[in-house]
């Protein structure tokens, strides 16, 4: 009996003491890994002077319209669909005209009583000018019919006015593109209800782009009309010049922003379209009181966490530390640092892997 226990005992002192060997086993191994160094790319703040503006906004068109009718009516046909290239006069979308077709039916009905009872006071006109040259008729029935005839000839006057009014509501039956482009969309289908000022088709010019921007108030000064500028639309990943063509007087409506618009030359070898998104730097004029240089980094770089903002800084050790820094202005893919961090600090730009604070990096090569 004696020696069974004591052969339990060995057995359990054993197999704790594997387990006790396991588990620091694996807090080495968990020690190990912790320890393991994160491959990241680092780099310094960048400094700069440039005094420019940098802004996004949109390319749009050169001209731009919104199709709508001036009359009520079922729509009888719409000839294009979107992205269909129309030239100027082109017929695009006709209304049903029955109801003006009836009302130039009878101006014109109006039109030929006129004239007939104009003929026929003309004569009697001249009938009576004739009798009271020869005394035969007096003065005041002279000028009754005389009078009379005058009455008749502006109701003819009146019933020609009716049919010019009536043939320009046919007129608007057909309507017709007002310039060479493209149309962009379709608003309505054939059979519905056209209403004065509802939009049928929008349309745009083709091969005529501009950008048009946002400018703030303490930006505006710096710039100047006809100045050239350096677009880039990241979708595309091209940049090219553009000439600064319009400049708003005015922020009241808009939010305390300045619209800017950009002149793009040679736009079809782009392949730029409309509602592509745009950044425009445009450079300002150097300001007389000295002003420190910017220092930028990468906004994939800035950690942000609710509220607060940070980068990762290498350390001396090789360490990635968490340091908080306050921001400014962003300018395309960078953001301005205003303080907590030092022009001679390198900081984490990217990852092969996940970084915390405290958390070993070293640089990939």
């Amino acid at each position: 009996m004696k020696s069974v226990r004591y052969v339990s005992v060995m057995f359990f002192s054993l197999v704790m003491a594997g387990g006790m060997f396991q588990a620091c086993s694996s807090s080495d191994k968990e020690a190990k890994v912790k320890e393991e160094a994160v491959a990241v790319v680092t780099a310094l703040p960048s400094s700069t002077e440039e005094s420019g503006v940098l802004a996004s906004g949109q390319i749009e068109a050169g001209q731009t319209a919104v199709i709508s009718t001036r009359v009520m009516g079922s729509i009888s046909r719409i000839y294009v669909k979107a992205g269909d290239k129309v030239a100027k006069g082109q017929l695009l979308v006709s209304i049903s005209n029955a109801d003006i077709m009836a009302q130039r039916a009878q101006a014109d009905a109006a039109i030929s009583e006129a004239k007939a009872a104009a003929a026929v006071s003309a004569k009697d006109l001249e009938r009576f000018k004739q009798l009271y040259q020869n005394q035969s008729a007096s003065a005041k029935e002279l000028e009754n019919v005389t009078l009379q005839h005058q009455s008749i000839s502006s109701k003819l006057e009146t019933a020609l006015q009716m049919r010019n009014q009536v043939n320009a509501m046919l007129a608007y039956t057909r309507i017709t593109a007002p310039f060479s482009g493209v149309i962009t969309k379709k608003f309505m289908d054939e059979g519905s209800m056209a209403n004065p000022g509802m939009p049928l088709l929008a349309l745009e010019q083709s091969g005529n782009f501009q950008a048009v921007v946002s400018v703030p108030e303490s930006d505006i000064a710096r710039i100047k009309q006809g100045a050239t500028v350096n677009l880039t639309v990241k979708s595309l990943g091209i940049t090219f010049p553009g000439t600064i063509s319009e400049i708003s007087p005015s922020s009241q409506f808009t939010g305390g922003q300045y619209g800017v618009k950009v002149a793009i030359s040679d736009s079809k070898s782009l392949g730029i379209k409309a509602g592509m998104y745009v950044n425009v730097l445009i450079p300002g004029e150097q300001v007389k009181s000295a002003q420190p240089a910017r220092m930028t980094i990468p906004v994939k770089a800035v950690v942000n966490n609710e509220q607060l903002t940070g980068v990762y800084v290498v350390s001396k050790e090789n360490k990635a530390l968490l340091r908080w820094v306050r921001l400014g202005k962003q300018m395309g893919d960078r953001v301005e640092v205003l303080s907590g961090l030092a022009p001679d600090e390198r900081f984490v730009v990217s990852t092969d892997g996940r970084v915390y604070n405290g958390s070993k990096v070293i640089e990939s090569k």
